[in-house]
């Protein structure tokens, strides 16, 4: 397969669209062996912090020398951007090949899969043949019926900050929305929240006493700002020496918070 004919397969009209639920997924994936199995995961949901919240974990443990995948959505120029391994974006040649392996799946499928379940499904096969050690994985809508949720349980499971979004979808309260994003919390994981709403904290805590998960809820109050500049913040989180984010503004702060947070959660599971 050629690199035209990747993406045409990839953005086939009639294929478009978003349709919530794991069946088509879970059948495509069999057809492809699994290799979502064979994978170790971070699992990241939320409305705003997302994305910088998993390319900060990708990059921490690419540091640490871990071998690391990063998917996330959407792209900005090149689709091969959804798909990252210790920084670098899918090759061409790679992303044909995976392209290539799901269309042979999916050509057997009554009911075709979504674009974005195709992209997920070729992620999933990308970074098992490349033999991942972990992989940050950003879901696309919700959290429960997406499909980036046919993982096995997580190393941990991440919570970002929840807004009012796609309520025709998710439900018309933060509660509701919550819920779904708590679907991505499995028996077996560690679970990490940004500190919000009483609301939301509430649904997450009680979905992980349910499931017998360990929850962190990020602490602001054990935030410092030691200085701010042109290079970055200088700051402390929970006693830490003192570190530095190259990034601007106080939203990036808390989301530095929940990615702290979310490396004791790992090394909790034993991760160096």
């Amino acid at each position: 397969m050629e690199l035209n004919e990747a993406l045409a397969f990839i953005h086939a009209t009639d294929w478009k669209g978003s349709r919530l639920g794991l069946e088509r997924m879970r059948e495509l994936m069999q057809r492809l062996g699994n290799p979502q199995d064979s994978l170790k995961f971070i699992h990241v949901a939320g409305t705003n912090g997302k994305g910088s919240t998993s390319t900060m974990l990708a990059s921490i443990l690419t540091a640490a020398g871990y071998k690391t995948g990063l998917y996330t959505s959407p792209h900005l120029v090149r689709v091969n951007e959804r798909f990252r391994i210790n920084g670098s974006d899918i090759p061409d040649a790679a992303l044909c090949r995976a392209a290539e392996a799901v269309k042979e799946a999916a050509d057997g499928m009554s009911d075709a899969p979504t674009e974005f379940e195709i992209l997920t499904a070729m992620g999933f096969r990308y970074f098992a043949a490349e033999k991942c050690d972990a992989v940050v994985l950003e879901v696309g809508l919700g959290g429960r019926l997406d499909s980036t949720n046919v993982i096995p349980a997580p190393e941990a499971a991440v919570i970002t900050n929840i807004g009012l979004e796609h309520t025709a979808i998710l439900g018309s309260t933060l509660a509701a929305i919550a819920a779904e994003k708590s679907g991505i919390l499995k028996p077996g994981c560690r679970a990490v929240l940004y500190g919000q709403s009483r609301e939301v904290g509430e649904v997450v805590a009680r979905a992980c006493v349910e499931k017998n998960i360990p929850l962190t809820v990020t602490d602001a109050s054990q935030l410092t700002l030691l200085s701010s500049g042109l290079d970055g913040q200088h700051f402390t989180y929970r006693g830490s020496a003192p570190l530095l984010l190259p990034l601007l503004g106080d939203y990036q702060l808390r989301n530095a918070m929940t990615v702290l947070d979310t490396v004791d959660a790992l090394r909790a599971q034993g991760w160096n």
